[in-house]
């Protein structure tokens, strides 16, 4: 047993560990916004009850003149790139990635540039592959790190 300060047991980090899972996805999120080109500073991600991820693009949709995009990940909807909007409103959806809850970074910049590069309404992506836990989502965050 370890002690923590005077006489207290301090315990040791599990796979489902909120803190460990977020430092797996900061680092994913941080290969993702590497790959589509933005920097760290223009990321944030949140593990509490949903666990999900923004970063701010610097492309502009042919479709949306004027509006800036985001690209969005939750656990269970993976990646999809939305309109920014004020805090008061819900995005607005422009296309969303199917597949890999956690796609190689790579894969997530060839849709954001399609997305952007496009003047249509994306095609139906087809099902997103989920996770079965935290612990399994922490472990593919952490394998795509390693690949990147």
């Amino acid at each position: 047993m370890l002690l923590s300060g005077p006489e207290r047991p301090m315990s040791l980090p599990t796979a489902d560990d909120p803190q460990v899972l977020r430092q797996a996805l900061a680092a994913y999120v941080r290969e993702v916004a590497a790959a589509v080109g933005v920097s760290v500073e223009c990321t944030s991600c949140e593990v509490t009850d949903t666990i999900t991820a923004y970063v701010a693009l610097s492309g502009r949709s042919p479709r949306f003149p004027g509006r800036d995009l985001m690209l969005l990940w939750t656990m269970r909807q993976g990646w999809s790139v939305a309109v920014e909007t004020t805090p008061a409103e819900s995005p607005q959806p422009v296309a969303q990635l199917g597949g890999d809850v956690t796609p190689a970074p790579e894969r997530v910049r060839r849709f954001v540039a399609d997305v952007v590069s496009s003047a249509e309404t994306a095609a139906n992506p087809g099902p997103v592959l989920a996770v079965s836990s935290h612990g399994d989502l922490r472990t593919r965050l952490e394998e795509r790190v390693r690949r990147a």
